[in-house]
């Protein structure tokens, strides 16, 4: 008799004469611990999880901007994504799509999930069959679950970690899981982990509504892996915003938001350079010398760009522009 374990799929064949069987059994479960909530200052949705389970980003997390958010785990059904989102968008509230997603499903005692709509409602759910510890927690705009748990300490503390956070959604989601991981999150460890934020026109250039979609497959810390991530995402968005703000001619907005990605992401060659080139427009010389310098050191071969820039007009006569540009096209070539 052989085992193949694939992605929940266990197949026995046993062999007889010419002839086999094949018989697939119950999935293992996606042990995790996860939080969906709900942001009400920009109507952001979100879903984070973790799990010592291979890419829990296919399986756990689903949203829909303006509808809802949805984690399925525990002998995950993920039929319950996007039929609890479409129960939710024709106007059912989370305990009642919890109560017709869990009705008609056989194994239902195995299941948890957490779902929450867009004006904050949130439910959890737990079967009694699910692996100890396992057990939910649900407060002002967000729920939080999780089995095969070191201890209940692990929801209580990603609710009081998520009450207290501030800042982007994303970031509170991430400060609430890991407070559960502190106290000892997946009793198993860890090993892979997602997070996703939905937005009306959240995402690349206004098409889809994904905000934030990041996923650790596998990684001896996906915590650490995604908190990496998540700084060049954010950069990357704030750079998009910014450029919004160019196009319509808004020089105080570009160079707030260029901000906000230098910061985001310090290591970003481009958030340093937009950052030179919106401060260099707004007349602020000093400063997008200094911006430039940096995006110099990081990036050396936008020097042959920075020589030909519009944008750089304003600092292109500076003598340090001219040093600063030669040491990069010297360092450059040394490469």
């Amino acid at each position: 008799m052989r085992k193949v374990f694939g992605f929940g799929l266990i197949l026995t064949t046993t062999i007889s004469g010419l002839g086999f069987a094949a018989k697939v059994q119950t999935p293992p479960p996606v042990a995790t611990f996860s939080i969906v909530a709900y942001d009400p200052v920009n109507g952001e949705l979100g879903v984070a999880v973790q799990s010592k389970f291979f890419a829990v980003g296919t399986v756990v997390p689903w949203a829909k901007a303006g509808v809802g958010a949805i984690a399925t785990q525990s002998y995950a059904n993920t039929t319950y994504g996007p039929r609890g989102l479409a129960l939710l968008e024709a106007g059912l509230s989370p305990r009642e799509v919890m109560d017709s997603l869990t009705r008609s499903d056989e194994m239902r005692a195995r299941r948890q999930a957490g779902i929450i709509d867009a004006k904050g409602n949130a439910v959890t759910y737990t079967g009694d069959s699910c692996l100890s510890w396992a057990g939910g927690k649900t407060g002002q705009y967000y729920a939080c679950q999780g089995n095969i748990l070191v201890s209940q300490a692990v929801v209580d503390a990603m609710a009081a970690a998520y009450e207290a956070s501030k800042g982007d959604l994303a970031e509170r989601l991430l400060d609430a899981m890991e407070a559960g991981q502190r106290q000892g999150g997946d009793s198993r460890g860890m090993q892979s982990m997602a997070l996703l934020v939905v937005k009306d026109q959240g995402g690349y250039s206004g098409y889809t509504d994904r905000y934030i979609d990041l996923r650790v497959d596998d990684a001896p810390d996906p915590f650490k892996e995604m908190r990496r991530l998540l700084r060049i995402q954010q950069g990357i968005k704030y750079l998009q915003i910014a450029g919004r703000y160019y196009r319509d001619k808004n020089l105080e907005g570009a160079v707030r938001e260029a901000e906000k990605a230098v910061l985001a992401d310090p290591t970003n060659a481009d958030c340093h350079y937009d950052y030179a080139c919106y401060l260099s427009l707004s007349g602020k010389k000093d400063d997008a010398l200094v911006a430039l310098k940096k995006a110099l050191q990081l990036n050396p071969k936008m020097a042959d760009l920075a020589k030909k820039d519009a944008d750089l007009s304003n600092i292109r006569p500076a003598a340090s522009f001219t040093k600063m540009v030669e040491e990069a096209e010297a360092k450059s070539k040394k490469k």
